[in-house]
């Protein structure tokens, strides 16, 4: 098998990159061609990204990468564009933390019934799933004249190559999506008010999207290749796992904290417990819960103007244990703005002491952290039946020493943090897959992933029972 040169594109809510990667027969190489920012602008009272700057800056960096034989797009979940019948974009993106959905999603879920939406889609509650967001827009003129919905991926992937579509894995977070008959749950859009036909044809990771078309003036014929598209699908392939007895915890702006499965779990348990059941690449489900992740950190270090994060975590790691601590999913934490005050808030209406300092703010979140992900992790072993002996933390996570010694503590096993480019590689792997570079099922490509990868492992240490106490402390 040869060689081949392929980009992933990688979009995260705060910035994405066009990485450029060697991949073939034991090699497995990557660097970076561009990086940029992704910074959402609010026009009129409503949250939008800049989903033309981002093509733009994905360009640029495809030019960058030079003579390609593939290209992957992978990213957040939920949010969409819209297209006319022409084929032109109806607007630019709402960003999910926009406002618009809050006054709707309650009043969807009791039309609906949470027992009838768990039981098709297998997904968790967020006000912002893409259900949600359409029924915010429901009577709009925009709305009306969209005659098809493409997630980010999707979008982008349409306007490189011309070919509409949607990849299973993202389209699974949509809440418009029958988990278990891995296809668009048509008659709950229905129900919901929402046109079955705004849902392209679904497609697998692995399967080739099309051609760059030539006005995008690109060096060689690369192929645009579907990849795992949610981003941490793409992560959950490079997890660097030797067996199957792993949890991770794909680590970035949110944690997404799971076990990997067969099959979908669609649970009374599961359902209360707030799981997900989204799909991953090969088949597998990604039974997982979504924690409100280092957000917490970026907002705060946004609002400190501060840039130097390992110095603040080192200050932080002197800071004492269990000062205060906060439910990192309280729903206060969601928007943008002054999270270090919402977070001394949220400690004072507690009755702990709030802290003062930035270090003792850091230390607070990422002990909060690290009792979610804790917590996350015993419960998918609970409702799943799996053990776990490992907690893989892949993502840009995966730097921070002191979340990574921390989660260890709490959950009482091992973690092996890294690769931090997780998403990148499994975006790579499945292209080159595709094109026929390498072989073999996920515990292959993990192979790949465990030899080539510098990996850090933290055992657990400290007291068991001071975190039991912890936990209490929060979720009493």
């Amino acid at each position: 098998m040869s060689t081949v040169r392929v980009a992933a594109v990688d979009l995260g809510a705060s910035g994405g990159r066009v990485v450029r990667a060697e991949v073939g027969d034991g090699v497995l190489d990557l660097a970076e061609a561009h990086r940029f920012g992704n910074t959402p602008v609010r026009v009129g009272g409503t949250l939008h990204w800049d989903v033309l700057g981002l093509y733009r800056e994905t360009v640029d960096g495809l030019r960058r990468a030079g003579t390609l034989d593939g290209i992957g797009i992978d990213a957040w979940a939920v949010d969409f564009g819209l297209l006319d019948s022409t084929g032109a974009l109806l607007g630019n993106p709402v960003h999910y933390r926009d406002a618009r959905t809050d006054d709707v999603w309650h009043g969807a879920r009791e039309r609906l019934g949470d027992e009838r939406l768990y039981g098709v889609t297998g997904l968790q509650q967020m006000p912002f799933n893409t259900l949600y967001q359409l029924t915010a827009m429901a009577g709009t003129p925009q709305l009306a004249a969209a005659e098809r919905l493409l997630l980010i991926p999707d979008l982008l992937a349409y306007w490189l190559t011309g070919t509409i579509g949607a990849e299973h894995t993202n389209a699974s977070t949509t809440q418009l999506y029958d988990v278990r008959r891995r296809a668009w749950a048509t008659g709950l859009a229905e129900e919901a008010g929402i046109r079955p036909s705004l849902l392209p044809s679904l497609r697998e990771p692995g399967t080739t999207v099309g051609p760059v078309v030539a006005s995008v003036e690109l060096p060689g014929e690369p192929q645009v290749i579907a990849v795992g598209s949610h981003d941490t699908a793409s992560a959950v392939v490079a997890v660097p796992a030797a067996d199957e007895r792993f949890a991770y915890i794909s680590c970035g702006t949110w944690s997404l904290v799971g076990v990997e499965l067969d099959a979908p779990i669609l649970t009374d348990a599961g359902q209360a417990a707030n799981f997900t059941n989204e799909g991953g690449v090969d088949g597998t489900i990604r039974y997982l819960r979504n924690v409100m992740g280092l957000w917490l950190v970026q907002e705060s270090m946004r609002a400190w103007g501060e840039t130097d994060v390992a110095a603040l975590v080192r200050a932080a790691a002197a800071e004492p244990a269990f000062g205060s601590l906060v439910d990192p999913d309280d729903p206060a934490f969601l928007p943008p703005g002054d999270m270090p005050g919402r977070i001394r808030a949220a400690c004072r209406e507690t009755g702990q002491p709030a802290p003062v300092t930035p270090a003792a703010v850091l230390r607070c979140v990422l002990e909060s952290l690290a009792l979610a992900h804790r917590r996350a992790v015993r419960q998918a072993q609970a409702l799943s039946g799996k053990d776990v002996d490992v907690v893989h933390i892949v993502g840009g996570g995966s730097r921070n020493s002191l979340l990574c010694q921390l989660t260890a503590d709490a959950c009482g096993l091992p973690v092996l943090a890294g690769p931090a480019e997780a998403t990148a590689l499994g975006n790579v792997l499945v292209q080159a897959r595709a094109l026929g570079a390498v072989a073999g099922d996920l515990t292959a490509l993990r192979a790949l992933v465990r030899g080539s990868q510098a990996l850090v492992r933290y055992e657990p240490r400290g007291d068991a029972a001071a975190w039991d106490r912890a936990e209490r402390r929060v979720w009493s």
